[in-house]
């Protein structure tokens, strides 16, 4: 007897948290080799390389674990009706499918023109505003309301979940914003040469990131650690 579908997508959840923490614990280490003054120019681009297409791994996970996410929930058997009908019909899945292709295009596309192009910047920001809003609102009325949804399975573990995720989008948002001077100083590293003032903006740049990335790294293992336990919850 095959597996039953939803076991393929618990998988797929959990390979998804697996290689969004392991590729940002491949760029935190990448990192530090980009920001040592000790190292010439040449082979600290040569990091920032590594250090970029690393990076990739983590911004595709975070895109995919929503609908992974949504489709877990809509094949759920405790959780996925409520009042008699389906919180998630076919229909409704396949549309948040449709969203999460188009924002992984331009999050794909946007990592490799390094935010030149400023249409895709644009659009996948908005995307990311939008989910990080549409997240917390979820996530928080899931936490406060008895029956949420007319959920009745007490899904204070999935509301809190969901929260950890928007956390996470926003954790990455203030990356972004932190490494705005990082790329004129390091372009200007690799055709001036090292100076205190140029050595100044790219360390703190990189070093201003580390709570937003200790942030990304606890909402990743305690949402984990909530879908895999379910605390509380009446199953």
């Amino acid at each position: 007897m095959g597996a039953h579908p939803h076991g393929w997508w618990i998988l797929l959840h959990l390979l998804l948290f697996v290689f969004w923490l392991g590729g940002d614990l491949g760029v935190f280490y990448s990192s530090r080799f980009v920001i040592d003054p000790a190292r010439p120019p040449a082979a600290r681009a040569a990091a920032l390389g590594i250090m970029s297409g690393l990076d990739l791994a983590p911004k595709i996970c975070l895109v995919l674990f929503l609908p992974s996410g949504i489709t877990l929930m809509a094949l759920e058997p405790h959780g996925a009706r409520a009042f008699g009908i389906d919180l998630f019909p076919w229909w409704s899945v396949a549309l948040v499918w449709v969203i999460a292709a188009i924002w992984l295009a331009l999050t794909i596309h946007a990592h490799r023109t390094h935010g030149r192009v400023r249409a895709t910047y644009l659009g996948d920001l908005v995307l990311r505003v939008t989910v990080l809003v549409g997240m917390a609102a979820a996530g928080i009325y899931t936490l406060i309301v008895a029956e949420p949804f007319g959920v009745t399975t007490d899904p204070k573990w999935l509301g809190a979940k969901i929260s950890l995720y928007s956390l996470a989008v926003a954790a990455g948002l203030g990356i972004r914003m932190t490494l705005r001077p990082f790329g004129s100083a390091f372009a200007a590293l690799q055709t001036e040469g090292s100076t205190p003032a140029i050595e100044h903006i790219i360390k703190r740049s990189v070093d201003g990131c580390l709570p937003y990335v200790w942030t990304i790294w606890g909402s990743v293992l305690a949402a984990a650690a909530l879908g895999v336990f379910k605390p509380g919850a009446d199953l």
